[in-house]
């Protein structure tokens, strides 16, 4: 039994390092997928899938065909590297510990992402298509891949040693949590309308978002920047409280507030500069930084595990 522990003892830290890697290469893939987007290249492969265009390695016929192709491979690596952490976070930790649950929690949302990604190709809610349909499925991707970045970063938080006894977080920081939510699914449609419907000016752009005859995308637009900034000042206003208390607390805390001001200048300039598709990806990258940030300080409010306490090891249980 003392050679199994010391054994486990040994292997948390590369179980930890591997949840951290797989969640950082999630969020690059999740980039990429909103690259693939904004080129309109979801139609690169066809109406294909797992295949593209009917291959298992396709022609180069396209720089699209390229784009997507690259994509589904990075996406089928990313599963795998999921699946891995699930079966190694069984073997290691004991039955009941947050790790597993963080684990099978990812396995969930790693599988709906490739079913979701799968279900706009087969569905062809790709490349030019401006139906609501699309609009609501890419909704829902973007709220699955939150969900999924969640559950990795809480299964690597929780690996590194973040775990104490819990007690319920702060609904003020949950309500935060929320807006990021609809902050970002708004952005998405945003992006789409910007993609689809590109404006020559700055006052074309905003002439476009309250013409009756615009695209429902177009009228929609304007909802994300009132949300965007309506939200970002509730996170940060509720961040503040936890600044000074120890870390992980107060460096987090720190990390929301800084999230929140990129985020914004990062929307303003994307907004000034038309949506280029560089801008478009910063913005997502921020937004995915500023979810993670705020999740682990929702779980961080949970729990009274603070730097500098006694971390168990699975070698413990």
């Amino acid at each position: 039994m003392m050679a199994t522990r010391n054994k486990l003892a040994d292997v948390s830290p590369w179980f930890s390092r591997l949840a951290w890697v797989t969640l950082a290469y999630t969020a690059l893939v999740g980039l990429w997928g909103g690259y693939v987007r904004a080129t309109g290249s979801g139609a690169g492969c066809g109406a294909h899938w797992p295949l593209c265009n009917g291959e298992v390695i396709p022609r180069p016929e396209s720089l699209a065909t390229w784009i997507e192709f690259s994509h589904r491979l990075s996406s089928g690596l990313d599963l795998i590297l999921v699946a891995v952490l699930a079966i190694w976070a069984w073997r290691i930790f004991p039955r009941g510990h947050l790790v597993r649950l963080g684990a099978g929690l990812s396995s969930f949302f790693i599988i709906t992402e490739a079913l979701l990604g799968a279900g706009l190709v087969l569905f062809e809610l790709v490349a030019q298509d401006a139906s609501l349909t699309r609009a609501f499925s890419m909704a829902l991707h973007l709220l699955n891949t939150f969900l999924l970045l969640a559950s990795l970063a809480l299964t690597a938080f929780w690996a590194t040693g973040f775990v104490g006894p819990r007690q319920k977080p702060s609904w003020l920081l949950l309500v935060g949590a929320v807006g990021i939510l609809l902050a970002g699914i708004s952005g998405a449609v945003a992006a789409l309308g910007d993609t689809l419907f590109p404006a020559t000016s700055l006052a074309t752009g905003l002439n476009q978002t309250w013409q009756e005859a615009s695209h429902v995308f177009l009228r929609l637009r304007a909802f994300h920047p009132l949300l965007a900034v309506v939200f970002g000042i509730w996170v940060a206003l509720t961040a503040l409280k936890f600044l000074g208390r120890p870390a992980p607390l107060g460096p987090l805390a720190i990390g929301v507030l800084t999230l929140v001001g990129l985020q914004i200048a990062a929307g303003l300039i994307n907004l000034v500069l038309l949506a280029p598709i560089p801008m478009q990806i910063t913005h997502l990258a921020l937004a995915y930084s500023l979810w993670i940030t705020q999740v682990l300080l929702i779980d961080a409010s949970a729990s009274e595990v603070t730097i500098g306490d006694e971390i168990p090891s699975p070698a413990h249980y």
